[in-house]
């Protein structure tokens, strides 16, 4: 059985990291990459450290296994040759700034024309509509406008940036939903269609339940360190030699909980019995823990509060989490080879699905434009002379 989007053909015209996270995950679930890419720069992230012998490892982990093609969008045979490749292509995905693509002559209103059933899937700061569409955006921007920083961090002090990019591949992932419901409905009826996706949108669709508590008192949450604002005890404690995290999400798990550390009276103690009660009592059961706590180290009180049942767990560091059975027992940790960066550990395709044989490895990320004459020759027949001439022309 081959992969889901085995066939399906994407013209990849973006750049940085919100689109590239996109086509990622297409190109892991099946789909050919072509990768367009200005002629002797190429995407921006190609001189995004770090870097390894010269080899940009940001580009190489989201770009491995795609096809490079370097084509100026800006002379009009480049265009000419991008709505050639349109009509045998199933989606185009760009993450220009409102209006690029329009200037170009190459908006989805024009390239619908050529292929009624292409896909074409746009993510942009702000998205494609509304009075800052057109204005710049960068992750930061994206979390510091909706809202994210404003409730990470702890309590007094600055907005805090999450430690990944959010807004990009919130952005990203939301795109690539977007293509797969697209491609469904395509399946029905035959008709291509446009999807817009904002970084601004999508923080704002992953606020959780902050805007539900702004809602109950008219007060903007704030941040709360690593303790959740409605379960309690739900954080992070310092035990004997390092941190761990307990998170009791019912009363159920409450009640194993106070069993694991021989805390019984606990159990029946009318300030702690339901949810309610301990987030109404933070400031008397937090105290209680972090002084239990800090009588064992932090694998003890895990193998002890595990062995009932309930959930917790360490706080790993990279290195931790690049080693961690479990993240190699799902296949997370996957390997590119690279004729001058060596072997390089990037994560794995987190999407399980019995049609998706698991790959220990992924083919190597492409040197710039290094299949366009392959392309170029394969869906629009050019010969070597054609080829030729447009290298000198500028074109590709």
């Amino acid at each position: 059985m081959g992969k889901p989007f085995e066939g399906i053909k994407v013209l990849d015209l973006t750049r940085a990291l919100a689109g590239p996270y996109c086509t990622m995950i297409l190109s892991d679930m099946g789909a050919e990459i072509i990768k367009v890419e200005i002629p002797k720069y190429g995407d921006d992230a190609r001189q995004y450290g770090p870097f390894k012998n010269d080899v940009g490892l940001y580009f190489l982990n989201l770009n491995r296994a795609k096809k490079s093609v370097t084509l100026n969008l800006k002379a009009e045979e480049g265009k000419t040759i991008l709505k050639d490749l349109v009509k045998d292509f199933d989606i185009l995905v760009e993450n220009y700034r409102p209006g690029t693509m329009e200037k170009l002559g190459l908006g989805y209103d024009i390239l619908k024309k050529i292929n009624p059933k292409l896909i074409y899937a746009a993510s942009s700061g702000f998205g494609h509509t509304g009075p800052d569409s057109k204005k710049p955006a960068y992750d930061l921007l994206a979390q510091a406008r909706g809202g994210i920083m404003s409730i990470t961090g702890w309590p007094d002090t600055p907005p805090t940036r999450v430690g990944m990019s959010t807004g990009d591949i919130t952005a990203g992932m939301f795109t690539a939903i977007g293509i797969n419901a697209a491609l469904y409905h395509r399946e029905k009826t035959g008709e291509g269609q446009k999807i817009d996706v904002a970084m601004l949108d999508s923080q704002v669709a992953i606020l959780e339940n902050a805007m539900a508590r702004y809602q109950v008192d008219g007060v903007s949450p704030t941040p709360l360190g690593n303790r959740h604002p409605t379960v309690s005890p739900f954080q992070a404690f310092m035990t004997k030699d390092d941190y761990f995290v307990l998170p009791i999400g019912n009363d159920s798990l409450w009640k194993k909980f106070c069993h694991a550390v021989s805390k019984e009276e606990w159990i029946t103690d009318i300030r702690f019995v339901t949810n309610a009660d301990r987030n109404e009592n933070l400031k008397t059961l937090i105290p209680l823990l972090k002084e239990l706590f800090l009588t064992k180290n932090a694998s003890e009180w895990i193998e002890l509060i595990e062995g009932y049942g309930v959930p917790c767990g360490p706080i790993n560091n990279i290195e931790k989490v690049m080693n961690d059975d479990q993240v190699h027992a799902r296949n997370m940790i996957v390997e590119v080879d690279d004729d001058k960066a060596g072997t390089i550990k990037i994560a794995g395709n987190p999407i399980k699905m019995t049609s998706i044989q698991e790959e220990k490895k992924r083919d190597p990320v492409p040197k710039l434009g290094e299949h366009t004459n392959m392309i170029l020759k394969k869906y629009l027949g050019f010969d070597e002379k054609k080829l030729m001439q447009l290298h000198e022309d500028g074109v590709i």
